[in-house]
């Protein structure tokens, strides 16, 4: 089983976060992972995105010229990336700012209001994790165990008062 995974927003919005909790829960699953981050030289505001590989085998090609599945935070990242979802796969949009009523039929869209949703529980900022739930079904390779342990190691350890706070967005966003 393979997962390639794209991820894409602002700077600022926990893309590059988003990326390294699923590469961290493929580690812990003792799954090969990937990891490759990219953003501009801008510290909020600019682009960022990321792709992941987790994968049961050997991983022969770090490069993704097609996902399996997405999430996009921001509008310019819907419409770059919206033809990187190869068919069948599933992209996951932050409704609240992605207009993405110009749609592929072959692929699954996600809709979530996750901006709304965030500030619901009290932190505009968890639009990500919001995302990431909503997205964490949909995967083959990692699930929520995988995630909540990955939560614990990567921010549980340095700010465990975030740890609840983020596992509860990854909640609202599995209803999703």
């Amino acid at each position: 089983m393979i997962d390639k995974i794209l991820l894409a927003g602002f700077g600022g919005q926990g893309v590059l976060f988003m990326g390294k909790i699923l590469a961290y829960a493929g580690m812990l699953d003792e799954r090969q992972i990937c990891w490759i981050p990219s953003y501009g030289p801008e510290m909020r505001g600019g682009t960022a995105n990321c792709s992941v590989i987790i994968s049961d085998d050997e991983i022969h090609s770090t490069v993704l010229e097609c996902a399996d599945a997405g999430i996009v935070l921001n509008q310019p990242a819907y419409d770059k990336f919206l033809p990187f979802i190869k068919p069948g796969g599933t992209l996951v949009v932050n409704g609240s700012i992605v207009d993405s009523t110009m749609a592929r039929a072959d692929i699954e869209l996600v809709n979530v209001p996750a901006g709304e949703l965030a500030t619901e529980l009290g932190n505009h900022s968890l639009a990500n994790m919001i995302c990431l739930g909503a997205l964490l079904s949909r995967l083959k390779t990692t699930n929520l165990a995988s995630v909540e342990r990955a939560i614990d190691e990567v921010v549980g350890k340095k700010k465990p008062q975030l740890r609840d706070t983020n596992l509860s967005a990854i909640q609202v966003g599995l209803q999703y």
